[in-house]
């Protein structure tokens, strides 16, 4: 079975990276603290930085997990 990836809503990432600019902290500790890798908020800084608050346009929901057909007899 794949990794699982996990999706996370459009305000979460964008405090994630106020913390990161704003809190003095280094973005490896926040990150911790946050349960998430370091390369996530720089990601989703640098994704800010270029597209501004029309970044992560999505709902930050799952996609529904696409049931398998029952085998055919």
């Amino acid at each position: 079975m794949g990794k699982v990836q996990k999706v996370y809503i459009k305000e979460f990432k964008e405090e994630a990276v106020r913390l990161a600019q704003t809190s003095g902290k280094p973005i490896a500790q926040i990150a911790r603290e946050l349960g998430i890798s370091d390369s996530a908020i720089h990601g989703w800084r640098k994704e800010l930085t270029e597209h501004g608050k029309d970044t992560f346009p999505g709902k930050g929901t799952k996609p529904p997990r696409r049931r398998k057909s029952p085998p055919q007899t």
